[in-house]
């Protein structure tokens, strides 16, 4: 349960490790992302010898949705704590980084409770977007231990004639009158999902990461990038993040690849491997 919406998960073992107590990778997804995309990292981190957690954020795959109110007759409510009648809509398909990483410490606080899960040796993994949400989650629990962060997404504010628009919509937002939109089709090698703009212009894991300095222990980070990362600025994302990290660190810039490079082929099997030997050095 993430601030009570059930979310739907899978914590996976190799047959011959059923139900021990195992170091745990928690996995989180980018943008538009199920937690069954990345399965072949699941297995390959499950078959190493760990204990894997895959989840849906709220409102994708399976998890269910922040149920709102279809009107905003503020009369209506009841104000005593009870239940009550009312007609809600389910909110679907929209990034809202602050929702997301919610649940993604909402899947570390009820893994260490877990008989599969040694709640002294959590990693957890992001890409994507999902490298912020990731690192995020480790900035503000202790508890894990280890990062690992593939063509990560730590810096999501924008400094150009778009703030204007942002706050615009954020005005129309609390006013009532900019609804959550509805889940749209997918398409073919594009973006999926409805970005919440506005929270976007507050979100910077990258700058949280001053606050690691007075938490012990240290985050073990590694980040690896893609040369030609078309999606971001690297300077302002990996390379930023690994300037900015006092710990124990590692960055590895995959030459001559793009963005979705790491997701296929012989890439994929470099970049998990890489996390492998990560997580096998900081968290055996």
């Amino acid at each position: 349960m993430s601030e009570g919406i059930p979310l739907v998960g899978h914590v996976l073992q190799a047959k011959e490790n059923a139900g021990k107590r195992l170091a745990t990778v928690i996995l989180c997804q980018g943008t538009g992302g199920l937690q069954h995309y990345h399965l072949y990292n699941a297995l390959a981190f499950a078959n190493a010898g760990y204990t894997v957690i895959t989840f849906d954020y709220r409102g994708w795959g399976q998890s269910a949705g922040r149920l709102i109110p279809a009107t905003l007759n503020v009369a209506q409510f009841r104000q005593d704590g009870r239940p009550y009648n009312a007609e809600v809509i389910e909110v679907r398909e929209t990034i809202d980084p602050f929702e997301q990483a919610a649940d993604a410490a909402a899947v570390v606080a009820w893994a260490v409770a877990e008989p599969e899960v040694d709640a002294d040796r959590i990693g957890i993994w992001g890409t994507s977007f999902g490298g912020g949400i990731a690192l995020y989650t480790a900035i503000n629990d202790s508890r894990i231990k280890v990062f690992v962060g593939q063509v990560g997404s730590y810096e999501a504010r924008r400094t150009d004639n778009a703030v204007l628009e942002l706050r615009r919509d954020a005005t129309r937002r609390a006013h009532g009158e900019l609804p959550y939109p509805a889940p749209k089709a997918r398409v073919a090698g594009a973006l999926h999902g409805n970005m919440i703009r506005e929270k976007y212009q507050l979100w910077s894991p990258a700058e949280e990461l001053s606050r690691l300095a007075a938490r012990p222990p240290r985050l073990a980070v590694l980040l690896i990038d893609a040369e030609k990362d078309e999606l971001m600025d690297l300077r302002w994302n990996g390379q930023r993040v690994f300037e900015r990290h006092a710990g124990t660190k590692e960055r590895v810039v995959i030459p001559d690849i793009t963005h979705y490079a790491v997701y296929n082929g012989t890439v994929l099997q470099q970049v998990t491997k890489l996390a492998l030997d990560w997580y096998d050095k900081h968290l055996r």
